[in-house]
């Protein structure tokens, strides 16, 4: 009789524990699924970020030109193959928003675009309009930049006509440009890459009242980047400056000894200045540098690149 009403006692206290265990297991999963509803909702009472937000309180632009040396020059221990990370590298360090390329083959477009992917190019092959011999190549934010419109032309006579040359070069030389709308701010501007002779004076001068010509045709703002094959004092650069474009750089930096940007590899500041990055009149000019950026004694191109910060004045 005792041991029945203990066996009955020990079932009814296993009961209560059972059902103290049940009542904690079920006020936990409510506490949880409320802390759940409640992020949940605060979640939602967040405002939407874009996708683009990184650009918000980003009214400058960052821009720079660089000629990468063409793949196909038998440059040894230079050669594109063991130097084309130190380009993406050179490029990815600064963060441009947008840059031009000068003596970019295919092969080396394809190589960027793979290594840096959150930008996009416009451009074509001086040779046949597609994808032949050396583009002047223009790259820009892909998130930040919509590309509106785009063209190549050629310093020539004939400047639709691919491949052509009319002036005393011997190479073919084209200019690209396009016009880029900033997603965020909705500012439009275009922006024009070139390169520009290395042989013929004629051919750079006559190149560069073209290029002008062009330009005055645009009513938005410009940037124009380049390798010019000459320095601030020849008549091709005077033609371009007397047209009321501004040199980032020189606005910013009085001449003085070692400021080339050609260095075949050296890294000798000697020479002149002949890589430009030129603004209108509607950007200041905050910042503008010529990186002389080596690893481990190996440059990532014949050329220095140079860059500018600039803002719209308005």
């Amino acid at each position: 009789m005792i041991d029945n009403f203990k066996l009955k006692l020990q079932i009814t206290e296993e009961i209560l524990m059972t059902n103290k265990l049940k009542n904690k297991i079920v006020h936990q999963s409510i506490l949880t699924i409320t802390k759940l509803i409640i992020s949940v909702l605060l979640l939602n009472c967040l405002p939407v970020v874009p996708l683009s937000a990184q650009y918000l309180n980003k009214s400058e632009l960052r821009v720079m030109t660089f000629n990468i040396r063409y793949a196909a020059a038998d440059d040894g221990e230079n050669s594109w193959e063991f130097r084309k990370n130190l380009v993406a590298q050179t490029i990815k360090n600064f963060e441009p928003d947008v840059f031009g390329l000068q003596e970019a083959l295919q092969i080396q477009i394809d190589v960027i675009q793979k290594l840096l992917p959150n930008y996009d190019y416009v451009g074509v092959g001086r040779d046949d309009g597609k994808s032949a011999g050396e583009h002047s190549c223009i790259f820009y934010m892909k998130d930040r930049f919509n590309a509106d419109m785009t063209e190549t032309f050629w310093f020539s006579e004939t400047p639709h006509v691919p491949g052509s040359k009319s002036w005393g070069n011997n190479i073919t030389r084209i200019c690209t440009w396009v016009k880029l709308s900033d997603k965020v701010t909705g500012n439009k501007f275009y922006m024009f890459n070139v390169h520009l002779d290395h042989e013929s004076q004629p051919s750079r001068e006559r190149s560069a009242e073209l290029l002008v010509k062009k330009i005055k045709e645009k009513t938005l703002p410009v940037i124009l980047t380049g390798d010019f094959n000459c320095g601030d004092d020849n008549p091709a650069i005077q033609t371009i400056s007397s047209s009321g474009l501004i040199d980032s750089y020189r606005i910013l930096h009085t001449r003085q000894e070692g400021e080339g940007t050609y260095h075949a590899f050296t890294g000798n500041k000697s020479g002149d200045k002949i890589d430009f990055i030129f603004v209108s009149k509607d950007f200041d000019v905050k910042l503008s540098e010529i990186l002389r950026t080596e690893y481990n004694g190996k440059y990532p191109s014949d050329h220095f690149p140079v860059t500018a910060i600039i803002k719209f004045s308005k």
